[in-house]
């Protein structure tokens, strides 16, 4: 049978409609009314979870930490151990994710996962720990982008136009501003916007590694014992032993490939999103993670002498490709390492809006569900999104009290997102079977055997100890300037939310909801009356 264009359209919408009617339908049994349209394709899907890691822009961000506090071997091997370990968290998530499909993520699932008596602290507790994570992961992205916006204008100046805390803070608000405007978006536009994100960032790591190797001389590169052995482990926190400087290269590794839970907030506008999501962590993470790896090989190999780094533009990446590659390619490259942190920007703050939106729906927020609504011009959360700019605007005021202070925006997000992942899964393994929890795996699933039971309980331990990591100060002795608020803030914000959950929010916060929802939005429910009257044939799934 022959299709003409027009027809082959009619088709797509058929098997569309059929598909997002099912997705709904499941959403409904989880307990949530849909009001998202599912414009999101598994080409739009996957490519907003490469730029949610970030690949380019989150080593270019965070390679000083390894380099300047473990050495050049803290920076290869750390990024090997760190993906590795983080990859059973990941695979843990995924599995999560596949099984309950909502715009909370892990929050939504924690409904399913424990008894009835528990859900409401549960709940509660994984609802502020993941937007804490998210919001100053946000946050992090955003000064980080501006740095290194204010590192490209340091460099191209010879280090006269200085970059102050004052600078940073304010062209971290502006970029907020911008991507508040570009979240504004319907979700169509949103999904085209992404399409090319992964891309992007993929060919921009993968050039910058192609032409370092090419025009470093074969003598100016290191050693493979100053890349991977002895020779490349280098003291710089000022106190503490080898091992533990050489563990904090860490840092790096688990902020770049954390956040791959963002996915899971966009679920309610995904096509076949408990297919979609997973597979785009997974992917996601396994390229990330061994692209980023070969990335730092190459730059420590590629780097020069030690002492002339990080150099004044404060940057020992961009100092790197300005070395082996002049001054022009290097900036020219250094454009895009921007854009895919502009990227990644955009797309994080769209997954945190709907974070809001799902813990305000839920009455989670002190705001009587007002962020927890979507605008019907856009059918996106608009408030959640300005919520999101003003909120994540806070955290970067800790530059005006000291750069290190400030790095506590780096570790925050790694801690609190890390503990709110291994709840859901402490609560799977323990009450797998309670008659009131029933776990129905998804299509992404390890089994009850001893693989899932391992990669869970192994990604549990990890992250216990990659917590105790990021409490430490990474520089001695410890000062106002020199602590590790990490700890602080993450314990402050549970302690203060935990305060005014017992005091009164327990009276209208339930935990998320878990049973049946009464139907279908009006809004989607107008477009299926809509396309029903276009052709009947479409709602019936005949083709």
């Amino acid at each position: 049978m022959t299709f003409y264009p027009d027809q082959r359209n009619v088709q797509q919408m058929v098997h569309s409609n059929a598909s997002d009617k099912e997705d709904n339908e499941e959403l409904q049994v989880l307990g949530y009314t849909p009001t998202f349209r599912r414009e999101f394709s598994n080409l739009a899907t996957i490519s907003f979870a490469f730029s949610i890691l970030g690949l380019c822009f989150s080593v270019a961000i965070t390679f000083n930490t390894p380099l300047l506090l473990g050495g050049p071997t803290s920076v290869t091997w750390c990024w090997f151990i760190g993906a590795i370990n983080s990859f059973t968290l990941a695979s843990s998530i995924a599995e999560v994710v596949s099984a309950y499909p909502t715009c909370g993520g892990i929050y939504g699932a924690c409904a399913r996962l424990s008894p009835k008596k528990y859900r409401p602290t549960v709940g509660w507790i994984v609802g502020w720990l993941n937007l804490l994570g998210l919001i100053v992961g946000l946050t992090s992205t955003e000064s980080g982008l501006a740095n290194m916006i204010l590192a490209a204008v340091s460099i191209s100046t010879n280090g006269t136009y200085a970059t102050t805390s004052g600078r940073v803070v304010g062209l971290t608000i502006g970029l907020l501003v911008i991507h508040g405007i570009l979240n504004s978006l319907r979700t169509r536009y949103l999904a085209h916007f992404t399409i090319p994100f992964m891309f992007i960032t993929l060919g921009a790591t993968f050039l910058i590694i192609i032409l370092l190797l090419a025009m470093t001389p074969r003598s100016d590169m290191h050693a493979t014992s100053y890349v991977f052995g002895a020779d490349g482990l280098i003291n710089g926190t000022g106190g503490w032993g080898s091992s533990v400087s050489f563990l904090l290269g860490l840092l790096s590794v688990e902020w770049s490939l954390t956040g791959y839970d963002c996915t899971a907030h966009i679920c309610e506008e995904l096509h076949r999103a408990a297919y979609a999501a997973p597979t785009a962590i997974v992917i996601s993470y396994v390229g990330s993670a061994v692209s980023g790896w070969i990335l730092n090989i190459v730059l420590v190999l590629c780097s020069g002498s030690f002492s002339d780094l990080p150099g004044v533009s404060g940057s020992a990446f961009l100092t790197i490709m300005v070395l082996r590659l002049g001054f022009r390619i290097a900036i020219a490259l250094w454009v895009f390492v921007c854009i895919t942190a502009f990227f990644a920007a955009q797309t994080i703050i769209q997954a945190i809006s709907r974070a809001l939106y799902a813990f305000s729906r839920d009455h989670g927020l002190p705001d009587g569900g007002f962020f927890g609504r979507t605008t019907s011009s856009t059918q996106t959360p608009l408030r959640a999104v300005w919520l999101t700019a003003f909120l994540s605007a806070l955290p970067v005021l800790l530059y005006l009290v000291s750069d290190v202070a400030a790095n506590a925006i780096f570790a925050v997000p790694a801690m609190a997102l890390n503990l709110s992942y291994v709840i859901p899964i402490i609560l799977r393994r323990i009450f797998h079977s309670h008659p009131e929890v029933k776990f129905k795996p998804g299509p992404y699933y390890m089994g009850d055997g001893w693989l899932g039971a391992f990669v869970n309980v192994w990604g549990t331990l990890w992250t216990i100890f990659i917590c105790v990591m990021f409490s430490l100060p990474t520089l001695l002795p410890v000062t106002v300037t020199t602590m590790n608020y990490a700890a602080p803030v993450t314990v402050g914000v549970l302690a203060i939310t935990g305060f005014w959950y017992m005091l009164g929010a327990h009276r209208h916060y339930h935990g998320p909801p878990s049973g049946p929802s009464s139907g279908p939005g009006p809004e989607l429910d107008a477009e299926h009356n809509v396309l029903q009257k276009a052709d009947p044939g479409i709602v019936e799934g005949d083709a």
